[in-house]
């Protein structure tokens, strides 16, 4: 019984007779005291009949929660249980705009490639950037075949540490501390997915902060999390990502966006930038409970999960903008390569139902490694005296 209570039996008492008042008062007292936890635990503890508490065990690991990969099932070959797009109402008198990357990433190097002829000429020298790629798998041999590409059409110069898969840890941070010390090199990336034997935290923090054009080093991550900082570089993916929607004229604040996937690659570092802009970020994993009814609440989706055919039309509402992100290889023995990339979205079905939608290939990619230019190029800058944070 609380204070408004006493309060009723005391002005009770006085209007009708104020003899038992003292009675009253000393039955409330009495009744709070028998109803005290405290002394309820006093009591049991003398009769012997208290239960031990369980005491939570405590530590750092447990609030932060159990360390599980992410690994998604793969959708049904024949997504035999997925609705079609139609019976999700799609319209199919609508246009859908096919998100050109290609054309969008052109105009930055263009760009970049003014602003490097223009260090040249003014301080005789041009930015750097040196990729460390370990092992042989066919799809980052194929982004760093690009990333290479990219910095000769620009005039950057590029140079390439590779190292066979069975390599060791510490050869792998030789070739970062070298690349740290190298004055030519403003820019250094470390080609992911790492051996499993290796640890990837580790040598992602040995790169010097002001050379983390990748936007991995925990400096630059934490400062993209804290709106009153400002990191020295953000992911070239999540800036990809951003660029594609500013760049079609999309609005993002106060807009729902549902990002499928968190790595440090893409879905993290995407869904903090996407706060900076007043969106509502929903991120799904592979853990989410019903991603599908998430997902079709979204204005905007963002796909990076890395597993082909994810997203399905019926995960779409009417008139929604999707940007996949996913670059998955298939095999295909007709490819020059033996394999061609697919995206998290089943394309063919999101194109009835999404307002906007960007292609893989040719879609987020190219605008990736154009962000990757740019980072590497502000990074000369900065050592050049070129720009002011």
């Amino acid at each position: 019984m609380g204070g408004a209570a006493v309060a009723v039996l005391a002005a009770a008492g006085t209007r009708r007779n104020p003899a038992p008042l003292a009675f009253l008062l000393s039955r409330v007292v009495r009744g709070l005291h028998e109803a005290s936890p405290a002394t309820a635990a006093a009591e049991e503890d003398k009769a012997g009949t208290r239960r031990p508490r369980q005491r939570r065990r405590s530590g750092s690991s447990l609030l932060l929660g159990p360390d599980f990969p992410d690994t998604w099932d793969p959708p049904p070959i024949a997504a035999s249980q997925t609705p079609s797009p139609r019976d999700a109402g799609a319209d199919y008198d609508h246009t859908t705009t096919i998100i050109d990357g290609k054309s969008i990433a052109e105009d930055i190097r263009l760009h970049i490639a003014e602003e490097v002829r223009q260090m040249k000429s003014v301080v005789g020298h041009v930015p750097g950037l040196a990729v460390v790629l370990v092992g042989d798998r066919r799809d980052s041999e194929s982004y760093v075949r690009h990333k290479t590409k990219g910095c000769e059409e620009v005039g950057i110069k590029s140079l390439l540490a590779k190292l066979p898969g069975n390599c060791t840890e510490d050869e792998v941070m030789d070739s970062v501390s070298r690349f740290n010390e190298d004055p030519s090199v403003h820019g250094i990336l470390v080609q992911l997915p790492l051996p499993q034997h290796m640890d990837e935290e580790k040598i992602l923090s040995a790169i010097s902060l002001e050379k983390d054009v990748d936007g991995f080093h925990p400096l630059n991550v934490g400062n993209l999390a804290l709106r009153s900082r400002k990191p020295l570089f953000v992911s070239c993916a999540a800036k990809a990502c951003i660029e594609l929607l500013l760049q079609s004229g999309i609005e993002l604040m106060g807009k729902h966006v549902t990002v499928i996937g968190r790595s440090k690659v893409v879905g993290l570092p995407t869904s903090l930038l996407l706060q900076r802009h007043h969106t509502t970020v929903s991120v799904i994993h592979a853990f989410t409970a019903n991603p599908e009814a998430i997902t079709r609440e979204s204005d905007i989706v963002i796909s990076a999960a890395g597993v082909s055919n994810l997203v399905r039309g019926s995960w779409l509402k009417q008139g929604a903008v999707v940007i996949d992100v996913g670059t998955n290889p298939i095999e295909d023995p007709t490819s020059d390569y033996g394999y061609r990339l697919t995206g998290d979205v089943c394309f063919e079905e999101a194109v009835k139902v999404a307002s906007a939608i960007t292609p893989v290939p040719g879609g987020v990619g190219p605008v990736t490694i154009a962000m990757l230019l740019a980072n590497t190029l502000d990074s000369a800058k900065r050592v050049y005296g070129l720009i002011s944070d």
